[in-house]
């Protein structure tokens, strides 16, 4: 795991046959429900979320889906949310709060979508109000890095008391390419940009950015050591004042 570069860490990242949200979602959870929509004006499918089982407990899962051939990475925007994707997440975190559920959140995005139609229906704000309220949910909340951890657009589901990382992984304040353009003027310096973001697991885990490193897991591969990890997470995480729970979480997020 740690032998890999940077920017080799990059592209494990972006495989195409990394398992998916979705597969994680169906083999962690028993009897998923998904929901749809953000009431206000649509469903955007870059976001899958509702009420599963974890060991036979409920909890809500809120996650991104890149799509598996082009015409679905199409439909989802190549697991980049719009506004309306983010508000779903965000409905649904709430119903989670409010009827006391932990929640759970897949991340796998190179961040959110950048498109014209996007601003104009409020992608700043969409993202901003997860933050915000992200911090201040009084049920416990963990996050998972499964892949690309790009920029606000992953920072909205990633606001958890924890957040760990899959080995093959990245989470950064944009990509390595938009980095080399900005800093350097040249797209082409992608691998010096990789390492000098400093997005690997190892290098956001010794920062104090993330709590664990876990197990890449494959497609087909057996989750239960997953899920009973999850479960004690949330488990040991439901044990403290609902006060102090909040209270730590925006305190470990003042500490970046």
């Amino acid at each position: 795991m740690a032998d890999k570069t940077a920017y080799q860490r990059v592209k494990a990242a972006r495989r195409p046959d990394k398992i998916t949200t979705a597969e994680l979602i169906n083999h962690l959870t028993s009897d998923f429900f998904e929901q749809y929509g953000d009431r206000l004006e649509a469903d955007d499918p870059a976001i899958i979320g509702g009420i599963g089982l974890l060991n036979d407990k409920p909890i809500t899962v809120v996650g991104i889906q890149k799509g598996s051939d082009t015409d679905e990475n199409i439909a989802r925007h190549f697991g980049s949310p719009t506004p309306q994707g983010y508000r779903k997440a965000l409905r649904l975190m709430k119903q989670a709060e409010k009827f006391h559920r932990p929640i759970l959140a897949l991340v796998n995005t190179p961040g959110a979508w950048p498109d014209v139609e996007s601003e104009y229906h409020g992608q700043g704000s969409a993202v901003a109000q997860n933050i915000i309220q992200g911090m201040q949910l009084r049920v416990p909340y963990i996050t998972i890095i499964v892949g690309e951890g790009g920029s606000g657009g992953a920072l909205a589901l990633s606001c958890g008391d924890r957040v760990f990382m899959f080995e093959d992984s990245i989470y950064s304040v944009l990509s390595p390419e938009g980095y080399a353009s900005i800093m350097w003027k040249d797209s082409s310096k992608v691998k010096e940009a990789a390492e000098e973001l400093k997005l690997t697991p190892e290098a956001l885990l010794a920062d104090g950015i993330i709590d664990k490193i876990i197990h890449e897991y494959q497609p087909g591969e057996d989750l239960s050591a997953l899920r009973d990890f999850l479960d004690q997470e949330f488990s040991q995480l439901a044990k403290l004042p609902i006060d102090d729970l909040v209270d730590r979480r925006n305190q470990r997020y003042r500490n970046f």
